[in-house]
């Protein structure tokens, strides 16, 4: 390897981003441009803006998403305040209770969001309102969602604050809201769009959510290129409608992944030390934080499992049924082989993406294309693999292996350089340098993100909805089955088979949040 770079005047790191290169070219890039080649020449590029319908799907997808950011951030904000300022009983639980929503499926969470304020859910069985057929269901289930994205980001952010700074500015008059905005504020803000831009790109580009809370009024663009495609075969509209979806999620991304490079900078020593609450403002800045995580991120989850729960033996039946056997085989089959395929990716990717900027960038484009265009996209330029093994594995790695580089990315940023310097002054090769420095630093990293990756591979939802055949139906897919059957038991055995879900991703949510020395450190 370093005979070919001295060769080639391509460094190993360049090298190793021809694997992840090739693999989105092969799996992501040319099945997209199929896609868009299919119905570039039947429908003009400005026909979704020109037609009434069509352009309403766009402008509320772009409403929605905007409209979560503002509700992340409002409600985020304090929250991650109170737990970056205030050392209480039980914070260390709802911080990492706070993940949960995130590495559970949309499908769960969907599924949740109904149990809660659908026409059968808690709030209609105690006299409340049934959100169905409102935006506000939506928008609640994005809530759910991507609140923890702000907070975390948040409570980093603030946890990097210079003590010494917000004492200065205590010490010459500043009142507390007066040294938060001009000291605070500043420091935090880019951590803040940065979550921000993660949460747009989420709720713009997302699927499952909308196609389950969403309904007929109010269907975003992604559920409405699957109903062009699957339902009414209009590629050529469809196509066209995925361009605008790219050009919007991409340039999100690109400015995602510029703030996130700028915010490569090693953690500070003199962070503002969390304090006992005192007094009633405190307590009750507390009390609200507590009771803003059990509405948004712990009711939904306790209405599947209640209902689960509460649904009888005959529902609970379905877990010996033939077909849902099938599903587990092959939810746990397709998320360790794409975990496995995965990783490998993210690490190449990672240590590449070093150098460049724009490979850096190319890491989103899995979220910035939707699955529904990938899947689409797949069957169009490969018919006869349509529906094989190998493709769904590389699909559901493709969905995956992001959120590995991704973490690994930010890790490698903050690793102290001297300590390779100093293994290599004392002879050690690139490879041992690698082996017994860099990975063993990089391991909690890899683990997060490998959690990740796996809670993502076990509740894929879009690819194996348009690609998967009957012998390789997964529990989502079975799950969205039994929801689309008339019949009283079928919403029942659909929640079990939530609960089962949401038990096999709480598995990756205690690789992620599992206690270490270093969090407790930390704590």
């Amino acid at each position: 390897m370093q005979r070919i770079a001295r060769w080639t005047g391509v460094g190993a790191r360049g090298w190793l981003a021809v694997v992840p290169l090739a693999f989105l070219a092969v799996v992501l890039v040319a099945p997209v441009v199929r896609l868009l080649a299919e119905g570039w020449g039947t429908d003009s590029l400005w026909s979704p803006w020109q037609d009434d319908y069509l352009r309403g799907r766009l402008l509320w997808s772009l409403a929605q998403a905007a409209i979560t950011c503002v509700f992340t951030l409002l409600l985020g904000l304090p929250m991650a305040w109170v737990l970056a300022r205030l050392e209480f009983p039980g914070r260390a639980l709802m911080l990492r209770g706070l993940m949960l929503p995130f590495v559970v499926p949309t499908l769960v969470a969907a599924m949740g969001v109904l149990a809660l304020a659908g026409p059968k859910g808690w709030l209609a069985r105690w006299g409340g309102a049934d959100l169905q057929g409102t935006p506000w269901l939506l928008l609640y289930g994005n809530l759910f969602f991507n609140l923890c994205v702000v907070v975390r980001a948040g409570v980093d952010a603030l946890c990097g604050v210079s003590a010494v700074r917000v004492a200065a500015a205590r010490s010459l008059g500043a009142t507390p809201w007066r040294a938060f905005w001009r000291v605070e504020w500043p420091s935090i803000a880019p951590w803040l769009a940065s979550a921000l831009c993660l949460v747009f790109l989420y709720c713009f580009s997302g699927f499952g959510l909308a196609l389950v809370l969403g309904g007929q009024d109010y269907a975003t663009a992604e559920v409405e290129i699957y109903t062009l495609v699957a339902h009414e075969l209009q590629l050529g509209q469809a196509g066209v409608l995925s361009l605008w979806m790219f050009v919007l999620t991409g340039s999100v991304a690109w400015a995602y992944a510029v703030i996130e490079r700028r915010l490569a900078t090693p953690a500070r020593a003199d962070a503002v030390p969390r304090r006992r609450p005192h007094g009633l403002a405190a307590w009750t800045a507390v009390a609200s934080a507590v009771v803003l995580w059990a509405l948004v991120c712990v009711a939904p989850l306790a209405s599947i499992a209640r209902g689960a729960f509460a649904s009888g033996a005959i529902a609970w039946s379905v877990l010996s049924d033939e077909d849902t056997v099938l599903a587990l085989s092959n939810t746990a089959q397709f998320s360790a082989l794409a975990l496995a395929l995965a990783t490998g990716l993210g690490l190449a990717h990672a240590l590449a993406a070093q150098r460049w900027l724009w490979l850096r960038t190319l890491v989103f484009l899995p979220f910035v294309v939707s699955p529904v265009m990938v899947a689409f996209g797949l069957l169009l330029l490969y018919p006869q693999w349509s529906g094989s093994f190998g493709v769904l594995v590389a699909a559901y790695a493709l969905l995956a292996y992001p959120f590995v580089a991704k973490s690994l990315a930010a890790r490698l940023d903050s690793l102290p350089a001297h300590y390779l310097e100093a293994a290599r002054s004392l002879g050690a090769s690139p490879w041992r340098c690698f082996w017994r420095v860099t990975l063993p630093l990089l391991a909690p990293a890899l683990r997060r993100g490998m959690a990740f990756a796996a809670a993502t591979a076990v509740g894929e939802f879009a690819v194996s909805l348009f690609l998967s055949r009957p012998e390789w139906a997964t529990l989502t897919t079975l799950i969205y089955q039994h929801l689309g059957k008339p019949g009283a038991d079928n919403l029942p055995a659909a929640q079990v088979l939530a609960c089962v879900l949401m038990g096999l991703a709480l598995l990756a949510f205690m690789l992620i949040e599992w206690p270490t020395h270093e969090d407790d450190s930390r704590a």
